[in-house]
């Protein structure tokens, strides 16, 4: 390489030089890639996308419910009594304040369960009877079968009347591990009053469910089903909710 050669003659582009050319309007030119729209995202997987999801949880069950307010003090009632008897010392040195805040609250429960929430919730009552011999029995009062109670009344009604005697005993034998014997005579007293509760209403459906079967029994044998249909018949009804309710 000479010394008057330009230095820049030497250098060779890295790209051969294309010179444009042509219209700049043409539709050759034109872009034909397909534009991005930009759309807004719904976050489904976030939000209720059946009626039951919208449906869940306690708002819902109040919603679903035929009669919100019973069912409100029916759990109320009952989580107020557990709660003052755990928390009670936490906030008073007083024994018999305590103990009698938890047994208003337990009899309010027992009171609101039988006559109230029973009748209201499933349609069932029952009530212990002296007749003038001085015999006592059990009454029982069902409604007509043909007015079933609503699902989510009845379900969540057989839930507290079962699973807070079971709390209650839990806390029976905590007492008795932690030598808590001053705080056993209120479980004791929560043990009577809830399982007099499930004795009852048990009972109570019990005897709803045979009348049912008898008036199944009857409106067959109106119906003309006499003779060896009927017996057939009473005997499948009277089997079947026997199995249920043994």
């Amino acid at each position: 390489m000479s010394v008057s050669t330009p230095l820049l003659d030497t250098i060779e582009s890295d790209e051969p030089t294309v010179v444009p050319s042509g219209n700049i309007n043409s539709a050759r030119n034109v872009n034909t890639r397909t534009p991005v729209v930009l759309t807004p995202t719904t976050r489904t997987e976030q939000m209720a996308t059946t009626e039951a999801d919208a449906e869940s949880g306690i708002a819902g069950i109040f919603r679903q419910s035929a009669h919100p307010l019973a069912l409100f003090f029916l759990f109320f009632f009952r989580i107020a009594a557990i709660a003052v008897y755990i928390l009670c010392g936490f906030f008073t040195d007083n024994y018999v304040l305590s103990t009698v805040t938890v047994v208003v609250l337990l009899a309010m429960d027992f009171w609101n369960c039988r006559n109230v929430a029973g009748r209201t919730l499933v349609g069932l009552r029952f009530w212990n009877q002296v007749d003038d011999d001085g015999e006592s029995y059990w009454v029982f009062e069902s409604r007509n079968p043909s007015r079933p109670a609503n699902p989510i009344d009845s379900r969540m009604f057989w839930i507290a009347l079962y699973a807070f005697p079971l709390l209650w005993a839990v806390l029976f034998i905590v007492s008795l591990l932690k030598l808590g014997f001053a705080f056993i005579p209120i479980v004791i007293l929560a043990l009577v009053f809830n399982i007099t509760n499930v004795i009852g209403f048990t009972y109570a459906d019990r005897d709803a469910k045979q009348k049912w079967a008898d008036s199944v029994v009857s409106s067959g044998w109106n119906l003309g089903l006499g003779g060896v249909g009927g017996q057939i018949l009473a005997g499948a009804v009277k089997n079947s909710v026997g199995r249920v309710f043994r």
